[in-house]
């Protein structure tokens, strides 16, 4: 009966708190999500090269080797599942949240209180058991088990293990994000490895090609055919051909341990086969449709989550505003000397009490927090739709670079080719008087840098190709 009527007090005295705290601050409003436009240009191809795993995408064995092994041993990728580890670690946290808490102790202690004292006035004309007085060290053993438990009656707890488990979700995403770059850098400066192999072939060709041409005008100064202003001058051209082959070499060091550095090792050569830059075109791309954004670029998933995940977070903020409920409880043995333990009921103790607590006057830390997570709520609304614009203008972009590349290719590679006869007219009409030696030196001239200029802008269609792969979400497959 007693019981029953404590508990009627108990819910009086919740229900009073719930009234004190029904009136819950309103969150703002989120702003409605732009959507994305339904094509690219008016395109109407539905396929996606990011579908493509990226085995299948880059079709060069030595660039796969290179992007699995990357893959497993970058340090930011391996630092990386570090923050999934602790994210799944926040998941159990929050889980045993929810459960009630139990442990098991004992302790000993030993008191002695005054005479002249209530307790020690009544200790001192008390019998233990018959012919026993109380002690008056009296000693204390205890054992026995201990539990407190709140009890999630609105959902806060659970709807925090929720957030946890979105941004848990959103750690993977994560790593997908850092995965596709990774690829998408190591893809890159493979192939400027290969432009750079490309580019000092070209310029040592050119390179014996003036040596002998310097040889051709020392004899025809010789001859009284040109002066020593012409020798110097294709002397001069000549050493800056050589010191462009060394600025080459550095850049192809600097590519090297770049690579290795993303593969997590020291500089070491990296394998490839150079010829396969000038054999192998870059892959065809689809784009399918913006909305596949939504399912192929990671970081707009993993916004996508957190955004989620500040929802439940709110909820829980906003449910801290209602009273909370507590229940706790001790079940052990207690006596002054261990032999005593087992004399039942005597050394039996134990307590039960349940708490209720809920916030009146000050609500000024709880307010503050609401309003924390609500800002917090629209400013990853706001970071989620950046994201899905940034990925649509960085599709946008490449895919309106890689056809202006293309272009610019078929006319170089044009260019190229009147260079290269232009150099063989040159030299035959300055063997026959007919040209001086600058028309020579600037056709030369031009013509090695048409033909460095044809390699770098096929460097960038692989590159470009490559960016408008993960764009649009390929790579983490």
């Amino acid at each position: 009966m007693k019981l029953i009527l404590n508990l009627k007090y108990l819910t009086v005295i919740g229900c009073c708190l719930v009234y004190a705290n029904c009136k819950l601050p309103v969150p703002i409003q989120v702003p409605t999500l732009k959507s994305a436009p339904s094509a690219y240009n008016n395109s109407s191809d539905t396929a996606n090269s990011a579908d493509m795993k990226w085995q299948e995408f880059f079709t060069d064995p030595n660039l796969r080797t290179l992007i699995d092994t990357a893959i497993q041993n970058n340090p930011e990728m391996l630092m990386l599942l570090q923050d999934i580890e602790m994210a799944k670690n926040k998941i159990q946290y929050r889980h045993g949240a929810l459960l009630p808490t139990v442990s098991v102790g004992g302790g000993m202690g030993i008191e002695k209180v005054g005479l002249y004292t209530s307790q020690g006035a009544g200790d001192a004309s008390a019998e233990i058991t018959e012919g026993h007085k109380v002690p008056e060290h009296l000693t204390d053993f205890t054992g026995g088990i201990k539990a407190s438990w709140e009890l999630d009656i609105w959902g806060k707890l659970k709807n925090a293990k929720s957030a946890a488990q979105a941004k848990y979700l959103a750690s993977f995403e994560g790593q997908n994000f850092v995965r596709t770059n990774l690829i998408a850098e190591i893809a890159n400066a493979y192939y400027e490895l290969l432009a750079l192999d490309n580019q000092i072939d070209i310029l040592r060709a050119s390179i014996e090609l003036q040596k002998s041409q310097l040889e051709i005008v020392k004899i025809q100064k010789q001859a009284a055919v040109v002066t020593e202003l012409a020798v110097k001058q294709f002397e001069a051209q000549l050493l800056n051909a050589q010191s462009m082959e060394y600025e080459i070499l550095q850049s192809i060091t600097e590519t090297e341990n770049k690579i290795n550095l993303l593969m997590g090792r020291f500089p070491q050569p990296i394998v490839r086969d150079k010829a396969t830059f000038n054999t192998q075109l870059p892959n065809r791309i689809q784009v399918g449709i913006p909305s596949h954004l939504l399912r192929n670029r990671p970081d707009i998933r993993q916004a996508e989550l957190e955004l989620l995940a500040t929802k439940w977070e709110l909820k829980a903020a906003q449910l801290e505003f209602y009273p909370s409920l507590a229940v706790s409880g001790r079940m052990g043995l207690q006596a002054f000397r261990p032999d005593y333990w087992f004399r039942l009921p005597e050394s039996l103790l134990y307590t039960l009490a349940s708490d209720m607590a809920g916030p009146i006057i000050n609500k000024n830390a709880i307010t503050a927090e609401f309003k924390t997570a609500n800002a917090l709520q629209i400013q990853t609304m706001y970071e989620y739709q950046k994201r899905l614009l940034n990925a649509y203008v960085e599709v946008n972009n490449e895919l309106s670079h890689l056809n202006n590349l293309e272009k610019r290719y078929n006319f170089k590679s044009k260019e190229a080719d009147v260079q290269t006869l232009s150099i063989s007219i040159a030299n035959d009409l300055f063997k026959s008087a007919r040209a001086n030696y600058l028309e020579v030196l600037t056709t030369q001239r031009e013509a090695l840098e048409t033909k460095l200029e044809l390699v770098e802008i096929k460097k960038r269609q692989f590159n470009s190709v490559t960016k408008v792969y993960r764009a649009l979400g390929g790579g983490w497959k």
